[in-house]
């Protein structure tokens, strides 16, 4: 008889997007050394509004760390999470779901936020207290002022009000908690100038419905029979993406993490918001060492995805040949000299959820796909500069590090680096930084090898062929 085969130490992570649900199992050195992918068909609330399948998830869960646990091949120390933000769950007594994860951009009742802000002291002076711009159902606490006044008798049954994250985490260890990292996310839960929960929190008896927080590097017991490992409470992803670049990067960056939003973090940027930043959906997060990082947010990667099916229609072509379009400076001088030539685009707020020129621009200006694609780009550049800077002012950056889909943009990260030439502008490639963020945040209780170093490729853009047109 051979030996045994020498099991491999793994951390397994979920990463719980909008879209893509994926498991990741890292070795100690933070490679990936399984990947498994699930997609989910929408269901609907009861107000016929698109949620998540909150049971598909549940279950997913549940298979896929079977299929891991059995499989010989992994010695699986802890679990962690990271998912997508602004959602609740609510459990009864028995931890079972009461009500639909409602999508964070479901329509908020005008009359009970205009009542909600006119108790609480205004919008302005709300906003700028909780650091958290007026987003209606993103800001997840007002999901729980709206549970309370328009669903009383469910609001009675509710024992806990988790976030995605930590909801995955009770569904494998049993034990319930709220993390800073899902709490200090545009919320209106957390009072950034007292450090604490908002007072209207206690004022409206929410404060009950919330688990008590535990720090981000917090690990629980798994409650399956056999297993010994570490379970994390889970983190927001766009906190968890930062983790890696905190440990690895001690001079001043932004990280400009690019998905369905864009959001720049400046983790060197402690300013309090300003009224004119909180508007322009400036806010601030709290990483998971607990210290305020202020952030802006552009819906960019949606904007995307919109503008450019508008190409793929009219043009006639597929979508597959943007993925590896080179960046041509010559089509952009010739659109900048277009631009002057043209009539101004009507102005209009463009941060947040209202973003690029481009939805206004007319295609038949345009002799090829590739043209109305670096037209795309340049406006939606544009824009993420003006977002970008909201959180650069008065700061020692001069660094931006691009994670996400946008990094892998040649057309993006060379406009990005000629729109910012004062900053050394990197495409920042590492495997899945998201969850790898939800590892290294629970590290000690898993890994007995030092912090890694070596796990963020940085590609430097310099500035190509910039012309004063």
């Amino acid at each position: 008889m051979g030996s045994e085969i020498k099991k491999v130490p793994v951390i397994a992570v979920f990463d719980v997007g909008k879209t893509n649900k994926k498991l990741f199992l890292f070795d100690e050195h933070y490679r990936i050394v399984f990947e498994r992918t699930a997609r989910f068909i929408e269901t609907s609330d009861e107000d016929g509004d698109p949620c998540e399948n909150l049971e598909s998830l549940r279950l997913s869960v549940f298979d896929s760390l079977t299929e891991v646990f059995r499989n010989p091949a992994f010695d699986i120390k802890a679990i962690n999470f990271a998912t997508y933000g602004a959602s609740f769950v609510y459990i009864d007594a028995d931890g079972k779901p009461l009500a639909p994860l409602y999508n964070y951009l479901k329509d908020y009742p005008e009359d009970l936020k205009t009542k909600f802000y006119h108790t609480y002291g205004g919008m302005e002076a709300f906003s700028n207290r909780t650091a958290s711009p007026v987003l209606g159902s993103l800001n997840s606490g007002m999901q729980l002022y709206r549970m309370k006044h328009q669903k009383p008798e469910v609001f009675e049954q509710i024992r806990y009000a988790l976030h995605l994250p930590q909801y995955l985490s009770y569904l494998i260890s049993g034990r319930a908690y709220s993390d800073i990292t899902s709490i200090g996310c545009h919320t209106n839960l957390w009072d950034f100038t007292k450090n604490e929960y908002h007072e209207w929190v206690r004022k409206e008896n929410i404060i009950d419905k919330l688990a008590p927080i535990v720090p981000s590097n917090s690990v629980m017991p798994a409650a399956f029979p056999g297993s010994s490992c570490a379970v994390g409470t889970g983190l927001h992803d766009s906190s968890a993406a930062l983790v890696p670049y905190l440990v690895n990067f001690h001079e001043p960056f932004i990280l400009l993490s690019t998905g369905t939003w864009c959001i720049s973090f400046n983790p060197f940027n402690a300013a309090p918001l300003t009224a004119e930043e909180l508007e322009n959906d400036c806010l601030c997060y709290l990483q998971y060492e607990g210290k305020p990082v202020k952030a802006s947010r552009l819906f960019a990667g949606y904007e995307h995805e919109q503008q450019l099916k508008r190409i793929v229609a009219h043009f006639g072509t597929d979508s597959i040949s943007f993925r590896s379009m080179t960046f041509d400076p010559q089509v952009i001088e010739r659109l900048l000299l277009m631009e002057q030539g043209e009539e101004a685009l009507p102005e209009e707020k463009t941060t947040g959820l209202k973003v690029s020129a481009f939805a206004k621009r007319n295609l038949n200006n345009y002799e090829s796909a590739a043209v109305a694609y670096h037209q795309l780009m340049s406006d939606l550049v544009n824009e993420q500069v003006i977002s970008t800077r909201r959180v650069l002012t008065d700061t020692p950056v001069k660094r931006i590090f691009v994670d996400g889909g946008f990094s892998k943009n040649t057309l993006f990260m060379n406009l990005l680096a000629r729109a910012l030439p004062d900053m050394e502008v990197f495409a920042a490639h590492m495997a899945q930084a998201t969850a790898v963020g939800a590892a290294l945040a629970i590290h000690k209780s898993w890994n007995s090898r030092p912090l890694p170093n070596n796990i963020i490729d940085l590609k430097y853009y310099a500035v190509i062929n910039q012309h004063t047109v």
